[in-house]
């Protein structure tokens, strides 16, 4: 028998080749969400860099407005995001009229905490589906294996004849389907692994600019204490 992929699919039986469409399903799947992490990642990562260079500036004169502004012009840009969600919430608290226990600094580290937090679950968005194909992909084949194996002693059963050549061509037809789980099942692991190395690259950088952003607003609310405590000596 020779080893023709589409001849060894015509003859398997209809569970083997349920089987092997669940694979094939759960291959594009996995296929489908690597592609789409790896260019929100490299997107992201890109207008981050455009964004830090652009707001530098403005963080460094103070102007809040105007970095928010200048935030909002990068939707895509993960450290856009975080930094508008902390200095929109440090603004609104400046201008806040009503009294609040909160300081405008302390609003604004709550408020860079749960943004964390969102863009953490949305940079990981699709890593289950990699994550369960890798870990299930493996007993599908094996599942379909044995369902090709039944399918061929049955059919040894039908005919009466058991020679090597009958029993041998079954196996074979049967381990395809474990071979089939591996294939999709090694690439969904090593794309989790990569993808979950980057994911927490990034992660920490946005940890860090939270924390320099937090350093930031307490050097501002420090400035404006002393220059109330100046005011009211001169």
């Amino acid at each position: 028998m020779s080893f023709n992929l589409i001849e060894i699919f015509q003859s398997m039986g209809l569970g083997a080749r349920i089987v092997a469409g669940v694979l094939l399903v759960m291959g594009l799947a996995s296929l489908t969400v690597f592609v789409e992490r790896i260019i929100a990642l490299r997107r992201s990562r890109q207008q981050s860099k455009q964004f830090a260079a652009t707001v530098a500036p403005e963080i460094h004169a103070g102007a809040v407005a105007s970095a928010i502004d200048v935030a909002a012009q990068y939707p895509h840009g993960a450290l856009a995001r975080l930094l508008w969600a902390g200095l929109n919430s440090y603004w609104q608290a400046v201008n806040d009229l009503e009294p609040s226990d909160l300081t405008p600094t302390e609003r604004a580290r709550r408020c860079l905490e749960r943004q964390l937090e969102e863009l953490g679950a949305d940079l990981r968005r699709g890593m289950p589906v990699l994550s369960s194909v890798g870990s299930v992909a493996p007993f599908v084949g094996l599942l379909g294996t044995v369902l090709g194996i039944i399918a061929a002693f049955q059919g040894i059963a039908a005919t009466g004849s058991g020679g090597l050549s009958s029993v041998s061509a079954g196996i074979a037809e049967a381990l395809i389907e474990t071979a089939f789980g591996l294939a999709v099942a090694i690439p969904a692991v090593l794309a989790f692994n990569y993808l979950s190395t980057a994911i927490a690259r990034d992660e920490l950088a946005l940890t860090n600019a939270a924390g320099e952003l937090v350093d930031t607003l307490e050097g501002w609310g420090e400035r404006a204490v002393q220059e109330s405590r100046r005011g009211r000596v001169a």
